[in-house]
């Protein structure tokens, strides 16, 4: 008989400190979620199973929240994750028309992942850089005022990071 071995997260000591002083709040989940998140990159399904059972709250409203919001992330981005900023004035200047051609550069759509694990691409509302529209954020850098053949050489620069 093979014993399966249940795979558990482990929380680091800062993460489940936080989660202590929030435990008692009002509007707590939301708080601990934004941190479980911070920690991981996104939300595993272990570590929401870890925030029902330190919260004392049914695994069900954890899931609730966490597919009410659009901030939250259900699966592991990219070690790259793209974001392209598809507010009011990027999208004017052209951030779909970036999303298509990365899709078309990376074989992928919008939150999904490549198949190396290296990139991922994410549709976001607003980077705050209106004024160097379109904009797209890989890894807290900022690239403005992008045209569709600027992106092969900026996705070079992080494939040999």
């Amino acid at each position: 008989m093979t014993e399966v071995k249940a795979s558990r997260i482990e929380f680091s000591d800062e993460l489940i400190s936080f989660i202590e002083k929030w435990k008692n709040k009002q509007g707590n989940l939301v708080m601990v979620l934004h941190k479980v998140q911070e920690e991981f990159g996104y939300i595993p399904r272990d570590a929401a199973k870890e925030v029902a059972h330190l919260l004392e709250t049914p695994l069900a409203k954890i899931y609730g929240v966490m597919t009410f919001y659009n901030f939250f992330k259900l699966e592991k981005p990219g070690e790259h994750n793209i974001q392209v900023c598809t507010g009011t004035a990027c999208y004017l200047k052209g951030g779909v028309d970036l999303i298509d051609e990365l899709e078309i550069l990376l074989g992928i759509g919008v939150n999904t992942v490549t198949d190396d694990g290296l990139f991922s691409i994410e549709s976001v509302r607003c980077i705050g850089c209106c004024g160097l529209a379109p904009v797209i954020l890989i890894d807290g850098e900022v690239f403005g005022k992008l045209e569709k053949d600027q992106l092969p050489e900026i996705i070079a620069k992080f494939r040999d990071k």
